[in-house]
This record gives structure tokens, sequence and C-alpha cells, in this order.
């Protein structure tokens, strides 16, 4: 296959793209599609989208690319598996804030805590989109849904605060209102040695009527060029604003090493597994020696 940098499919015009008129989604796949395309040394053939289940999931789908879509809230696994064994692909985990921190949540703090060298990038409109409008773990305090009559009584879940608290090493905050931010930290992600989250705002035109482009545009703002995303005492601090939400690298370490670079199997060399030569006399023998 010849290597090209065009990410997207031969018949692009005919797509018959599964998202309402005016959803956020359409914002984060343009903006991916040229994120990727300036990213050097990057092309379909050495990439991998991995998603979950949701509207955000359905992504992988439009894209020319290798990709892996799996069960609800599994993204997370499937993606250190695949880094794992294969260590010379770029890969991005990407799905919705319900797959993610919801059907997820427990894949997403032990994948933060092995720091595997991946971009999870994180849809995040404040809802459940694909099964009609119920409230998703980011959903404010106080919102009215279908399932939720009287109104959400529980706290959001803060997708930063924890990433931050449980050890990750590079925690960003983008928004489908601020495009040119938001495509400089999916490349810094990338290029970080680590897992990195992407958590990028996007309004639900149907299902979510009060956090929309004007709301996300009102209550978010830019970080400081001067702000050291080094500093997680500040980074905490910042995590933890629930007025105003800001937009950049919030917080990013470079000292822990990524889980792959860590692996025995990749000491001596970073040959991905399926090109090594087996030797099948020694496994032959390993398998009597356990009988």
């Amino acid at each position: 296959m010849s290597e090209t940098k065009n990410f997207s499919l031969d018949y692009e015009d005919n797509l018959d793209i599964a998202w309402c008129p005016g959803c956020g989604n359409f914002g984060i796949l343009n903006l991916l599609k040229k994120t990727l395309e300036e990213i050097e040394n990057l092309n379909p053939e050495n990439f991998v989208l991995v998603s979950g289940i949701g509207q955000a999931a359905k992504i992988p789908h439009y894209f020319k690319t290798n990709f892996f879509n799996g069960l609800h809230g599994r993204a997370l696994p499937a993606a250190t598996a695949i880094k794992a064994t294969r260590p010379d692909l770029t890969v991005i985990a990407e799905s919705g804030e319900g797959d993610m921190y919801g059907e997820g949540g427990n894949h997403f703090i032990h994948t933060i805590r092995r720091n595997i060298n991946i971009t999870n990038i994180v849809h995040d409109n404040m809802i459940y989109g694909l099964t009609k409008g119920q409230a998703s773990p980011t959903t404010q305090t106080g919102m009215t849904t279908p399932v939720q009559v009287n109104g959400v009584i529980l706290k959001p879940f803060n997708p930063i605060a924890v990433a931050i608290a449980t050890g990750a090493t590079f925690v960003a905050r983008g928004s489908v209102t601020d495009p040119k931010t938001t495509t400089e930290i999916i490349k810094e992600a990338i290029k970080h040695p680590g897992y990195a989250l992407v958590d990028i705002y996007q309004p639900c035109v149907t299902f979510n009527k009060i956090n929309t482009f004007k709301w996300f545009k009102d209550h978010t703002y830019k970080l400081d060029e001067k702000y050291d995303y080094t500093n997680k005492e500040e980074a905490i601090k910042l995590a933890l604003k629930e007025d105003e939400f800001p937009l950049g690298i919030i917080y990013k370490n470079t000292e822990r090493k990524p889980f792959d670079e860590q692996l025995s199997i990749y000491k001596n060399t970073k040959e991905p597994l399926y090109k090594r030569q087996r030797n099948l006399k020694r496994i032959e023998e390993f398998i009597n020696s356990k009988k």
C-alpha cells in the first residue's frame, strides 16, 4: 500500500454520516483529520483509531485508516493491547464521555496508572446522545432529561481532576468552539511519551439545549502562554474550577516512563512481536515441561 497523508475516504462526498445536522462531532471529525495530516511521518498505514460505542465512537467509520470499534466502555483496553504489541503504531482511543467515563470508568483509571503511550480523545457533550438524552457522567446538576425528569441530583464527574490525581502525565481540554487551540493540543498529545487525555467540549444539538455552542464559548477561556503546566498544584486548582473552564494543556509530566517502554520484551529491541523469529523447539520443550 502506498503511503499517503490523506485520511479521508475515497467516497467521502457520498458518506451518510449518522449525526444530527449541527452536531459538534462534525467539528471534531474535521479538525482531527486536519491535525493528523499535519503531523510529520504519520499516515493511515501507521495509525490506529480505537473506539467504543456511541455517537462519538462512530468517528473511525469516517476515516481512511486502521481502526478497531469495540464494546461499550472498552476502547482503552483494546488500545492498550494494540500499542503494547505494536509499539511502532500511533494509537488514538476516542469515544464520548459516557463511554469513557461511565461504562469505561474503571478502564480510564487503570489506563492512566499504566501510562500507556496512547492519546485518549473524549467528546464531552454532557449527555448520552445515542441512547436519547439521559444524563451522562458529566451532565450538570439540576438538568432535566427524559430519564432524570426531576433534575440530575449527582455532582458531575470531573475527568481533568481525576486524571491529574491518579497520575496522568498529560491532561488537556479542548473545544470545538476553539479549533486552533484544540488542534495544537492534539498534536502535543500525540507527541507526548505516555498516556495523554484530551477532553473536548462539543454540543449535542438535539438532546442538550443548555450546553450549546454559545454556552461552551461563554464558559471557556484559553490558558495564558505563561501558564506553567508542570505545576501539579496549580493544575489541580484549574481542574476544580466550576464557573469557567480553561482550554489548553492543564498538566504535563515527562518524568514517568510509558508502560510499553518498560515491558521486558522491548528491552533489547523495539521490533513488534509478530515480526520476530519463533523458536518452535523451545516452545515445545516449555510446553512439555509443564505436563
